[in-house]
């Protein structure tokens, strides 16, 4: 397993980023062992093989897949029978792969990798513009990549606005975001301890916009439309970002 290649330039915001993202995805002895099983699998796994080889129910399989899916470790293709009439298409799981179709290195990179100057940049453009636009604009930006997020995991099926809720805390955790899924009373909300923008988010608190964003695109693809509100940020001098959400 490969440290990234600029590890020595890495901040302690970058450090602390990476670290999570790892933690979330690798933390289970269980997930673990079935990453490698299908890093070691050219076609991809399936999880009922993956059930069948550690003596789990499909479901549990199938959830440690996907959170590796939601943090990026792993991608997710359709399998079609040939035959008429022989079955559902099943998911086969496997390591991402390039353009050129190699399969990349086994490797921990930083999950989100982004530049001071060019968030600095973004957070005075958006100054130029009136709060409320910035705002809705920096939003807007937000949904469009959740979108693309949930594209890459693959998911199918109908899921509930629970199951959809961790999910979407699973793909930014794997992002950098430090982030849970909890029930605060009768409210359903994001966590997230810890920004890999940094003290950007900080000095420009409009790009606090494009997490609230992520997360309704996220839940839009996933569920349904949903409605998202920031009530805790680094930027109002809070120690965790909370983003409560309501699904009607």
């Amino acid at each position: 397993m490969a440290i990234p290649a600029d590890a020595d330039g890495m901040t302690v915001n970058d450090f602390t980023s990476t670290v999570s993202a790892i933690a979330t995805a690798f933390g289970n002895p269980t997930r673990r062992q079935i990453f490698l099983a299908a890093h070691d699998s050219e076609a991809g796994v399936t999880a009922t093989a993956m059930a069948e080889r550690f003596d789990l129910h499909a479901n549990v399989a199938r959830h440690h897949l996907d959170k590796l899916v939601a943090g990026g470790y792993l991608e997710v293709s359709t399998y079609r029978p040939e035959r008429p009439g022989a079955g559902r298409p099943s998911k086969h799981y496997r390591p991402p792969i390039d353009p050129d179709g190699h399969r990349g290195e086994l490797q921990v990179s930083l999950p989100v990798k982004h530049d001071d100057l060019l968030i600095t940049l973004l957070g005075k453009a958006l100054e130029l513009l009136p709060p409320d636009q910035a705002e809705q604009m920096a939003e807007e930006v937000g949904v469009e990549y959740g979108r693309t997020l949930t594209t890459r995991m693959g998911t199918d099926g109908e899921h509930s606005f629970r199951a959809s809720l961790h999910a979407v805390a699973d793909a930014l955790a794997g992002h950098g975001f430090a982030t849970r899924a909890e029930q605060h009373g009768t409210e359903l909300r994001i966590v997230a301890e810890h920004c890999p923008f940094g003290g950007a988010a900080v000095q420009h608190p409009v790009i606090c916009a494009v997490d609230r964003g992520l997360v309704r695109g996220m839940l839009g693809s996933l569920y349904g439309e949903a409605s998202t509100q920031t009530e805790s940020s680094l930027p109002m001098g809070d120690e965790v970002c909370i983003t409560a959400v309501d699904d009607h």
